[in-house]
């Protein structure tokens, strides 16, 4: 802790996942940090996600052959891809970027950018969980990713872009998958083992047993729904419309809802809000799975939670004030029984749908860099479906930036200058 860090005022707008490692580690480092949000910690998209550490996850989303997929998956009614007909409008610059980063060159340089954060993602938690007295929510069991009906030359296919990339993971066929998981139905023929991937069974949990440790540590708290951000000469002012605040620094990561925020500080940002649902069935016997599945032709996941099983997945494009489409959610158990054997009941009295809104930007690269022509402006946002994966990673390295030492990750490509 240095003297100057000690006086240095710093509010990191949004207390979701990314927002509160932004903040302990902030506050770690000798600086007085306000964790601000309209909301209480982990509400947003950290709340009921599929608490999936899934650092196997390199590859962009965009990916040529989903081109040809595209029709069959809106047009199915179990599919894993739905777009709002009022949203075209809205959303189609943001599918042009989203296309135009499927080229080769491009999607081998966001697949090594993304592997530079996620390998060793996890190890970033691991102190960090160990300070708060909360590494029983981190659960090393791997996951599996397993298939139906797709062609072993394709599975191979996939086992290899993975191994070259350097993801550990193994090849199983069905005896060996059911030796894993012996829940799963009987039509699941092979399996992807991703050995060193984790999951926690309380993602909600998580992120409020952070945001005490943070307080434990001195950081504050400030309910405030920010309207205007003012950029002063040396500090920055935040107003919700009646009252403002100011401080030396702040750190945006407000997820799915930072473009007006940025946009106010004349930066664009191509962002999109991927509406996720998940579906909760409570088991009592809590013996469904001993780690995440997810189905590669459905495109989902179910995680075994503290509570049961968490059924997750699927992507809506329909912005941020449509109404929720708990079809969406109710799906997802119907999908379910095609990959478990058994599943806990369906019941409208227990179990409960919920939506989330990842930020997504085009190339699946999150923004974490000082504003170009604001330096005490920083952000942290677009992590789009791996907010709790990076989230100890994104706190160092905001940590890092701020306090103006070299970073443990090239953050060249996370740069907003990409979109500017």
């Amino acid at each position: 802790m240095t003297e100057e860090n000690n006086r240095k005022s710093i509010a990191v707008i949004g207390a979701g996942i990314i927002g509160i490692n932004c903040a302990i580690e902030l506050q770690s480092r000798g600086y007085q940090v306000t964790l601000v949000d309209k909301a209480d910690a982990g509400e947003g998209c950290s709340k009921a996600n599929a608490g999936h550490f899934a650092t196997e996850q390199v590859f962009p989303l965009a990916e040529a052959s989903i081109l040809l997929q595209l029709p069959k998956m809106l047009l199915d009614p179990l599919g894993p891809i739905s777009l709002s007909v009022k949203h075209i409008p809205k959303a189609l610059p943001w599918f042009i970027k989203f296309i135009s980063n499927m080229f080769s060159s491009k999607r081998k340089h966001n697949t090594n950018a993304l592997k530079s954060l996620n390998q060793h993602a996890i190890n970033y938690y691991k102190p960090l969980l160990k300070a708060a007295g909360i590494e029983y929510l981190l659960t090393e069991k791997g996951s599996l990713l397993v298939f139906e009906n797709t062609p072993l030359r394709n599975i191979n296919k996939i086992y290899q872009a993975y191994k070259s990339n350097g993801v550990k993971v193994k090849l199983l066929n069905k005896e060996q998958t059911l030796l894993l998981e012996p829940n799963l139905n009987n039509s699941i023929q092979y399996s992807l083992y991703f050995t060193d991937v984790a999951h926690t069974v309380n993602p909600l949990e998580l992120c409020q047993k952070l945001a005490e440790y943070a307080r434990t540590i001195g950081c504050q708290f400030k309910r405030f729904d920010i309207k205007t951000i003012n950029h002063l000469e040396s500090q920055v002012d935040i107003s919700d419309g009646s009252n403002s605040v100011t401080y030396d620094h702040i750190v945006i990561a407000t997820g799915a809802w930072s473009e007006p925020l940025l946009n106010q500080l004349n930066y664009k940002l191509p962002i999109e809000a991927e509406r996720g649902y998940s579906l909760d069935l409570s088991d009592q016997t809590k013996e469904q799975l001993n780690r995440p599945v997810a189905s590669a032709e459905r495109r989902f996941i179910i995680t075994p939670m503290s509570h049961g099983l968490r059924l997750a997945g699927t992507v809506e494009f329909a912005g941020l004030n449509q109404a929720a489409n708990m079809k969406r959610a109710t799906m997802l158990f119907k999908n379910a029984q095609y990959v478990l054997a058994k599943l806990p009941e369906l019941s409208e009295n227990k179990n409960q749908g919920w939506l989330g809104f990842r930020p997504s930007l085009p190339d699946s690269l999150p923004v974490i860099c000082n504003a170009p022509n604001h330096q005490n402006i920083t952000f942290a946002l677009g992590h789009q479906h791996l907010g709790l994966t990076l989230g100890a990673i994104t706190g160092k390295l905001v940590g890092q930036v701020i306090s103006n030492e070299k970073t443990d990750v090239d953050l060249t490509p996370f740069c907003i200058s990409r979109f500017n």
